[in-house]
């Protein structure tokens, strides 16, 4: 049972959290001596990835009972409605505690924080709103994400991150979810879901996730000049032109190569985690 609700968290995507975290710091803190850094570590990981994919999975039965990419720790539980009629229940008792101690060390900004990623959360998966079959709304509403960052400088009592660290990182979230909708979207057709890569197809998503990643490079290496990470996407840009024009064109992957991928997207992710908190160039734009 531990298990299944650790699947529900989907550790395999627990990266974005992880890495919006960790990008306010850089080995030269000494981050890793304090104790609340480890906890609020800690939370980014099961407690809110649960609380993330715990609320998406209790919404989404129908596409997951058809989505055969489900059912791992890479991308998350094939759950009974048994277990997902509990979810809810078990999200507060995994986060309540948290939210408890986090507010108690950093007050009513603290509180907001948090409200607004439950809030953001409700939106996002329940009705009247359920911005998830609102395209294009479904991406931008991914900027929540970013408010990963602003629990970390307030829990760790850190500086406010500069405008275009926020506005890179709100860039890495759209083309995240978007890489996950392409994934989807023979699954959420048959579910009737509705999402941007079901309505303009795989081809043209893969195009829109292209135009992110290019941005991304442009921002990097112009408002950063972080040529390393720049580079590494500039790659990945490379990779998905070949994906769309030469490889795979317009047809689905295999579950073995969405595995394949998923794997990859995590060691780039630990990679990249690294390289951020060793040069701390994200910390330093140039203008």
């Amino acid at each position: 049972m531990i298990l299944k609700h650790l699947k529900i968290s989907r550790p395999g995507l627990w990266f974005p959290t992880l890495w919006i975290y960790l990008v306010p710091f850089t080995f030269n803190t000494v981050f890793w001596e304090s104790a609340n850094f480890w906890i609020g570590l800690v939370f980014v990981t099961f407690p809110l990835n649960y609380l993330v994919y715990g609320l998406n999975d209790y919404n989404d039965v129908a596409a997951d009972k058809v989505n055969d990419r489900k059912g791992n720790f890479l991308f998350g539980a094939k759950a009974s409605t048994a277990i997902l009629k509990r979810v809810p229940l078990w999200i507060a008792l995994i986060n309540l505690p948290f939210a408890i101690y986090f507010v108690f060390e950093a007050g009513l900004q603290m509180f907001i924080v948090l409200f607004f990623m439950v809030a953001v959360n409700y939106i996002y998966n329940f009705k009247p709103f359920r911005i998830k079959e609102r395209p294009p709304f479904e991406i931008l509403i991914q900027i929540g994400y970013v408010v990963t960052a602003l629990f970390s400088l307030l829990l760790n009592k850190l500086p406010m991150l500069p405008w275009l660290t926020m506005a890179y990182l709100s860039l890495f979230a759209f083309q995240a979810h978007i890489a996950g909708e392409i994934m989807d979207i023979e699954p959420d057709r048959k579910a009737g879901k509705k999402t941007t890569a079901t309505r303009i197809g795989r081809k043209k998503a893969k195009l829109l996730m292209l135009v992110f990643l290019i941005v991304e490079v442009l921002v990097l290496g112009i408002g950063f000049q972080d040529y390393v990470l720049a580079g590494f996407l500039a790659v990945f840009a490379a990779w998905l032109v070949l994906d769309v024009f030469v490889f795979f064109k317009d047809t689905s992957y295999t579950v073995a190569q969405m595995k394949l991928f998923g794997w990859a997207m995590n060691l780039s992710a630990l990679l990249s985690m690294l390289w951020v908190l060793y040069s701390g160039k994200l910390l330093a734009p140039v203008f």
